[in-house]
């Protein structure tokens, strides 16, 4: 670092000392536990006895001075030696295998892991046994440093993460930089949507002079009022268009995909919306002022123009002014109630009750306007339409759910008997109502099960409001005599269906549990082929090629089967109503050649489905020798499916989330072929964002004796999967670049998950030229 650097780093720590410490001038050890915000107190304490050079019990600036001085400017080597002085808890100068448990059992609870005390023993003797080189029966700071030295991407910047308080801010960062959607990049990427909003603002701004230019008799205010008018006409009406949902899924298989931004929808709704809360301030200010003027004549008071009909303007018995101030009133409350907060605060009822009121808003815009019918006829009655088939639908199938599981992180999981007429893309979404929850009410959910799975359909939804917490209570406080009237006939068919999984278990080559964990009421499951199992029907004979059905490239009927019942998994039988099957922006996954799909938590349920649905696909390349069952997987060209390769990306908070689906990403890790062609088709790469990273000193131990376990038993310790699970979030520029220098293909990038996430993703899909597309409902 310069001398300036130097200085600027002294004065910053000086100052945050100061902010933490007493008025003795010195941190005692709460006032440093508080400032580094560790969860563990053990590494708080070691740090604090490391810093406390002379052993008074509390720590002085030159102390810290001296200390921070090492972990941020020292070399290798010193970094190393406090960190071995930390994992040496007794301080004989070596690290025994009961020190080096009591640090990972602290790394396991800094990092919001839970494992089994089997476990812990497995990764503490895995990383002693690799260090320990000797054989000697401890671990000494040169084995230490050697063992490190396996690991560069550790070595490259070892730091304490809790420590970034005491790191002045990058100037760098704070320079101005180009704003992103000034660069070019963006506009490439963009191209669609701003051509559209391009034409979308000079079709406003030319019906806007045209009307305005039109009423020049009545003097600048009418002027104004008249070319708003004539924008809220057109706006009224397009902001309906936008949501015709059939008609945009019929269009998302045709050239106009190409062409129109139809993936962007919602955002057009929204940008209409808010044109329509502007113009219609506008024409009613525009329209007070005027009545204001009029007024100095005297014949009428302003609260008679505004508000009764005795002045007589408007085609249908004077009743413009009072339906235009009802009409403002209720713009003004939807576009609050549609807001961010009110919508993803628990409180989507909200805008849902809100939203309905354009009923009423488009007969009160046909009693105030005179020509407002002449727009709204048209799309008006495709609307209707949309909405009659709507209801036929919804009506004809009588759909049922006849199994839920609750999952971790107040996730539920609806299993719907599906009718043999519905018919679903993977990654579509559907509005589903059930009466027992609330008899008028529908909610958007994507079906998390795929197309080739005939007999049913799955909804994972998470509780996240109102509706959704009332679902989960619902099914988490019903009894078995709430849920299903036929109690002893329901307690029968689970017996038989646990009776079928213990043979099924006994007698299939199955590598055991996916997950180990210490919750017991994990759903652990596993997929079997209808009527294969043996049971009362019978087993069925193996056919003569010793090939299954979906090395045949068959599509048998897949249902799942728990491997446990417990509280959390219910059979019934109660009426639902689904609305849709609508269409998504991931219905171009199969037109990709290089597949990105990033999931956040419960974002992973559209991919699930097309996860499903791709492996379905390949199993038609898939190879198998009879003989030795090796398996490789052959160039055949799919007029369906244009993929090369797929890499999924799912990012999770803590554990228990990877529970939800850990099943079904075992069995697709499972499907793949020990060769191919261009190497593995499917990628999966898994995030913990709870975890600290590998080059943290709070859990360096931990992430290495990870990283040895799964080497050694092929799987990971979190999740049971094979592909290792990352601690904290992905460094998308290393990510994608990763991808680029691959040369699959054009690179589609799909995401379901927060906003504020997208907005990074798609900054970085715009660096490195890949089209991003992101899930909206």
């Amino acid at each position: 670092m310069s001398v300036d650097e130097d200085a600027r780093w002294l004065d910053w720590v000086t100052k945050q000392f100061e902010n933490i410490a007493g008025d003795d001038k010195e941190i005692d050890l709460d006032e440093f536990k508080t400032a580094l915000k560790v969860k563990e107190s053990f590494f708080a304490e070691r740090f604090f006895a490391l810093f406390d050079s002379d052993g008074s019990g509390s720590i002085s600036l030159d102390e810290l001075l001296k200390a921070l001085d090492l972990l941020i400017h020292g070399n290798e080597t010193d970094k190393l030696r406090f960190l071995f002085q930390v994992y040496d808890v007794d301080g004989p100068g070596s690290i025994d295998p009961d020190e080096l448990k009591t640090v990972l059992k602290s790394c396991l609870r800094e990092s919001a892991i839970s494992l089994p005390e089997e476990k812990l023993d497995d990764l503490t003797l895995a990383l002693f046994e690799s260090a320990d080189e000797d054989k000697s029966g401890s671990i000494t700071f040169e084995e230490l440093k050697a063992e490190l030295e396996n690991f560069p991407e550790v070595m490259e910047n070892l730091t304490i993460s809790a420590a970034n308080w005491l790191k002045p801010p990058d100037v760098d960062q704070k320079k101005r930089q180009t704003p992103r959607y000034l660069t070019r990049a963006y506009w490439q990427n963009n191209s669609r949507k701003l051509l559209f909003l391009c034409l979308y603002a000079l079709l406003n701004a030319l019906l806007f002079v045209v009307h305005m230019l039109r009423h020049s008799f009545g003097g600048p205010w009418l002027m104004l009022a008249k070319g708003c008018g004539q924008c809220l006409n057109f706006n009224c009406t397009f902001v309906m268009v936008l949501m015709l949902r059939r008609c945009l899924t019929w269009l998302r298989a045709t050239w106009v995909v190409r062409v129109l931004p139809l993936d962007q929808n919602i955002l057009l709704h929204q940008i209409v919306g808010y044109a329509i809360l502007i113009f219609s301030l506008v024409h009613t200010t525009a329209h007070t002022l005027r009545f204001i003027q009029m007024c100095e004549s005297g014949e009428y008071s302003l609260w008679e123009y505004l508000l009764t009909t005795r002045p007589g303007i408007g085609w249908v018995k004077g009743m413009a002014s009072p339906t235009g101030v009802v009409l403002q009133l209720l713009i003004c409350l939807m576009v609050l109630c549609s807001s961010t907060f009110v919508r993803r605060s628990g409180h989507f009822e909200v805008f849902y009750w809100t939203h309905l009121s354009y009923l009423a808003v488009w007969v009160l815009l046909i009693i105030h306007c005179t020509n407002f019918w002449k727009w709204f006829v048209v799309p008006g009655l495709v609307f209707l339409l949309e909405k009659m088939v709507g209801i036929a639908v919804s009506r004809m199938g009588g759909l049922h759910i006849v199994e839920v599981n609750l999952l971790p992180s107040k996730v539920t999981h609806l299993v719907i008997r599906r009718p043999q007429s519905f018919q679903f893309k993977p990654g579509d979404y559907v509005f589903i109502n059930i009466p027992v929850i609330a008899k008028y009410e529908w909610h958007p959910f994507t079906i998390s099960s795929a197309p080739e799975q005939s007999d049913s359909m799955w909804l994972h939804i998470r509780s996240m409001g109102q509706w959704t917490n009332r679902l989960y209570e619902y099914f988490r406080e019903s009894k078995s005599e709430e849920l299903s009237p036929k109690r002893l006939t329901s307690s029968l068919r689970r017996r038989r269906e646990q009776h079928e999984e213990q043979e099924m278990f006994s007698s299939a080559d199955f590598n055991g549990a996916v997950a180990s964990n210490e919750d017991r009421n994990v759903e652990l499951t596993m997929y079997r082929h209808n009527g294969s199992s043996g049971g009362a029907q019978g087993t069925k004979e193996a056919p003569p090629d010793g090939l299954g059905p979906a090395e045949r490239g068959e599509a048998p009927p897949v249902r799942e089967i728990s491997a446990k019942f417990g509280d959390n998994h219910r059979f019934c039988n109660i009426k639902c109503y689904v609305d849709g099957p609508y269409g998504t922006p991931t219905r171009q996954i199969f037109d990709s050649e290089h597949a990105i799909l990033i999931g956040a938590g419960i974002g992973i349920t559209p991919f699930a489905s097309i996860l499903q649905s791709i492996m379905y696909r390949y199993r038609r390349r898939k190879q198998n020798c009879p003989n030795c069952n090796y398996s490789w997987c052959e160039n055949v060209k799919d007029s369906e499916m244009k993929l090369r390769k797929v890499d999924f990306i799912w990012i999770n908070r803590d554990q228990k989330s990877f529970e939800w689906f850990v099943s079904l990403l075992t069995k697709l890790e499972m499907d793949q072929a020990d060769q191919e062609p261009e190497g593995r088709f499917l990628e999966m790469h898994m995030y913990m964002t709870s975890a600290l990273s590998k080059n943290d000193m709070k859990a360096i131990g931990l992430q290495m004796a990870l990283d040895l376990l799964a080497k050694k038993e092929k799987r990971d310790s979190i999740t049971g999967l094979r592909t290792r699970t990352q601690p904290g979030r992905p460094e998308w520029g290393k990510v994608f670049q990763k991808v680029s220098e691959e040369n699959k293909g054009k690179v589609h990038v799909f995401y379901c998950g927060s906003p504020a996430l997208a907005k990074v993703i798609k900054a970085h899909c715009e660096h490195f030229g890949f089209n991003f597309y992101k899930e909206n409902f």
